[in-house]
């Protein structure tokens, strides 16, 4: 058998996972396709997200129609625990010894290979296969490969890299589907159309099931809620904390919180500070964050309310209260007052 692997988070599965697996099979010839939805992420932050059982089911639900040569792998979920790809790869190529194994990702993924665990025994492992991606542009020189592959690279040509291992990259150019995971998100929170983003049993499924709800629920007062936030910012030391009112402005959030720290490890330890305080208070995780990796703009969102922490330097560089000027500002220390 020649089988393909795609892991993610499937938060939830849309109509570009499937065009991407789908276009890859085809092309590549491929007996079957084990999509694996993981448990939990090592590269993500922990977000107000469905359950790994009801990201598996509106999987199972997306490729249910597209026949046997897809089939929906529970392993990491069963699993239980962080989810690595070499843990993965390594259970796939001990059941099926004999068969011919393909890593599928896309470029947005392949960015990221030196973050992964033990990229090198993963391209060791398996020949990888790297699909385009709408706003991603494969590496033209060895020099922008992820520093993993520079290291294993033996030649380099237009569509593939072979590699010290006797394995292959190939990129592969596939029909474009622009989504956005995350604004897919914020349009099933806030009630917008996404059947051209979603498979009809998916969509079912996240109303049936009330998924993704609006945060609003647990959070009944917002200018209140930026209050508290820019409160314990302010405990952790940011520098020049702005709260701005943009609900008469036309954003996609009510309120937002501009702040700095003085590194990038302050700025990153004060955003997870963050999200554990409003975890704690309120009962919940963000929808979204975003820059925890560099810590040089971490930006991070609550549905109505969406705050940035910058390090110092960065936050000059974009001015977003110049971008903003026209939003009202809070005094969050009155507001808390009042609230608390």
């Amino acid at each position: 058998m020649k089988y393909g692997i795609f892991g993610g988070t499937f938060n939830p599965p849309h109509n570009g996972h499937l065009a991407l697996t789908q276009s890859l099979q085809k092309k590549l010839g491929l007996d079957r396709i084990f999509v694996v939805p993981n448990f939990l992420s090592p590269l993500k932050s922990q977000t107000d997200s469905p359950s790994p059982e009801h990201r598996s089911e509106m999987t199972k639900l997306a490729f249910s129609t597209y026949g046997d040569k897809f089939e929906v792998d529970l392993r990491e979920i069963e699993r239980g625990e962080v989810s690595y790809t070499i843990d993965t790869i390594e259970s796939f190529l001990k059941e099926y010894p004999n068969d011919q194994a393909f890593l599928l990702m896309g470029e947005d993924q392949f960015e990221k290979l030196d973050e992964w665990k033990n990229p090198a025994d993963i391209l060791a492992l398996i020949d990888v296969i790297v699909a385009s991606r709408p706003n991603h542009h494969f590496p033209e020189t060895l020099a922008e490969m992820p520093k993993v592959v520079q290291s294993l690279a033996i030649e380099h040509g237009f569509n593939s890299v072979e590699l010290k291992t006797d394995k292959t990259i190939q990129f592969v150019t596939i029909p474009e589907v622009e989504i956005s995971a995350s604004e897919l998100r914020k349009k099933l929170r806030t009630r917008q159309p996404v059947e051209k983003y979603l498979p009809l049993s998916v969509e079912s499924y996240i109303r049936d099931q009330g998924l993704y709800r609006n945060l609003a629920e647990k959070i009944k007062d917002y200018k209140a809620f930026t209050a508290f936030c820019a409160k314990f910012l302010d405990s952790k030391k940011a520098i020049d904390i702005k709260a701005l009112d943009m609900s008469e402005m036309s954003a996609p959030f009510e309120y937002t919180i501009i702040t700095s720290g003085t590194s990038t490890r302050q700025t990153t330890s004060m955003a997870q500070g963050l999200v554990q305080a409003i975890k704690q208070e309120f009962g919940v995780f963000p929808q979204g964050i975003e820059g925890t990796g560099e810590g040089r703009w971490v930006a991070i969102d609550y549905g109505s309310l969406s705050v940035h922490i910058f390090y110092d330097f960065v936050r000059h560089e974009y001015s977003l209260e110049d971008i903003w000027k026209k939003a009202k500002p809070i005094n969050w220390v009155e507001a808390e007052a009042l609230n608390g």
